[in-house]
């Protein structure tokens, strides 16, 4: 099969950009692809280690100003903000850690992001990251450290849910005993005395 010319651009993709994440690299191409005209977009791709642009031949001027635009864009690829699915990939954690560790600080978000999914009405807004917090998580490794501490203070909110049970258990069960006691001293049997030889039987005159 004969293949018609192309013109084909590379440029280098560093760890840096990608933080060794394939979702992180489709997502940088996504961004450079969205500064393109429409026509262009699919002739880039993102590939390991590099951004690769292939155009036909006979689009020798779309393919210079392509050319010019992805080059510009990529000088400052290594600082674009990583997005939620980036952050998961990046430092291997669950969506629901991401949110937690969000919510109290230890994932700090350098803003939101609102955008209109496709297929959706309503538009979404998400926290966005700063590549080099992001990196020195991974770096020392503290979703690790942070886990070990989430299971620490659960079983620690355990251990002392169990004890609070444990005290109202026995308060309820003390509470019990001291009602019980109270019907029994109030239902026991006064002797019924009928007349003067029952007083006497008794022993109240003796």
């Amino acid at each position: 099969m004969v293949t018609a010319p192309s013109l084909t651009a590379e440029w280098p993709l560093a760890p840096t950009a990608t933080l060794g994440s394939s979702v992180r690299g489709k997502g940088i191409e996504r961004e450079l692809r969205a500064r393109l005209p429409l026509a262009v977009r699919k002739h880039l791709k993102a590939e390991t280690g590099r951004i690769v642009l292939r155009m036909p031949k006979d689009q020798a001027d779309a393919f210079n100003v392509a050319f010019a635009t992805i080059a510009h864009d990529l000088a400052g690829i290594d600082e674009l903000p990583v997005l939620p699915r980036e952050v998961e990939d990046v430092l291997t954690i669950s969506s629901r850690e991401r949110h937690k560790w969000v919510k109290d600080g230890r994932l700090q978000s350098i803003g939101t992001r609102t955008v209109k999914m496709r297929g959706r009405s309503k538009k979404v807004t998400f926290h966005v990251f700063d590549p080099r917090h992001i990196e020195d998580i991974l770096d020392r490794d503290m979703p690790s450290v942070w886990r070990e501490a989430d299971a620490q203070a659960v079983a620690e909110n355990r251990r002392r849910g169990a004890g609070k049970a444990a005290l109202t258990r026995a308060g309820k069960g003390e509470r019990k005993t001291n009602v019980a006691t109270r019907r029994r001293n109030k239902g026991e049997a006064r002797p019924q005395l009928d007349g003067f030889d029952a007083f006497e039987d008794v022993g109240l005159l003796r």
